[in-house]
């Protein structure tokens, strides 16, 4: 299950990891959120251990969506060594979102 990260846990589980960190940033009244949120949950099983996937819900945690320019709802981006590699606006396939990922294991 994707990781909750919010404002408060998102510098330690994001900004400090050792591998890869997908964050969607989406909110409970969006619809394309919801469309987005079951390829976020697989993508969290299929990467365990080799990603950390987490999901920040925008309203409640408005702090890094604004440091990281998060203006449309869904936005998921990619980090790799507490830097943006990645950022997909919108809905994407579940290959999209693999291929962020992928692009970063070695």
């Amino acid at each position: 299950m994707a990781l909750e990260i919010t404002d408060s846990n998102f510098e330690d589980l994001v900004l400090k990891s050792k591998i890869p960190v997908m964050v969607d940033f989406w909110a409970e009244w969006c619809g394309p959120c919801r469309m987005v949120g079951p390829i976020i949950e697989e993508i969290s099983s299929q990467y365990e251990g080799k990603a950390l996937v987490g999901k920040l819900d925008v309203d409640t945690n408005q702090e890094y969506a604004a440091k990281y320019g998060v203006r449309n709802i869904p936005t998921v981006l990619v980090f790799n060594n507490g830097e943006v590699v990645d950022r997909q606006v919108g809905v994407a396939s579940k290959s999209a979102y693999e291929e962020a990922i992928n692009s970063l294991l070695k």
